[in-house]
């Protein structure tokens, strides 16, 4: 099945976009979005058209990119347009990366992403964020008018 002209859908919810597969996982804290194998100039286009369905909902999202086998250089500048439209959305995004797409990420416009070590981390980290915030609300809802 063809979505959009961009994708091809498997039945297993697996995205194949040339060489690399996207599949997302709507969870409670956040859509974790897992992207595997190559990025690079032949699929960043729609690879970026797929990934821009992920910030038309209110909800996190975390981006794994462990699964990566290249990493060419147009996928900073995948990354960099991924966090224009989470921005422009008001979405929240962490980024879980290899170690070597973490280093070409380093020094770029998206370096100041947060980033996990991993999904779990990452999840554990919006959970520990949900629970400053609603430390700091309580007291105010609590509050007698």
């Amino acid at each position: 099945m063809t979505v959009a002209g961009v994708v091809q859908q498997q039945d297993n919810g697996l995205f194949d976009c040339d060489g690399a597969q996207v599949r997302a996982q709507h969870r409670h804290l956040a859509t974790v979005v897992h992207l595997r194998g190559e990025i690079g100039a032949a699929n960043v286009h729609r690879l970026r058209a797929h990934l821009q369905r992920f910030t038309r909902d209110e909800s996190p999202v975390i981006l794994d990119l462990t699964g990566v086998d290249v990493f060419a250089a147009v996928g900073v500048s995948l990354l960099s347009a991924f966090d224009g439209d989470c921005r422009g959305a008001g979405v929240e995004w962490t980024l879980v990366a290899t170690p070597a797409v973490a280093e070409a990420v380093r020094g770029s416009a998206v370096a100041g992403v947060a980033q996990a070590a991993s999904v779990p981390d990452a999840l554990r980290a919006r959970a520990d964020a949900v629970a400053r915030l609603r430390r700091l609300v309580t007291p105010l809802v609590r509050r007698p008018a």
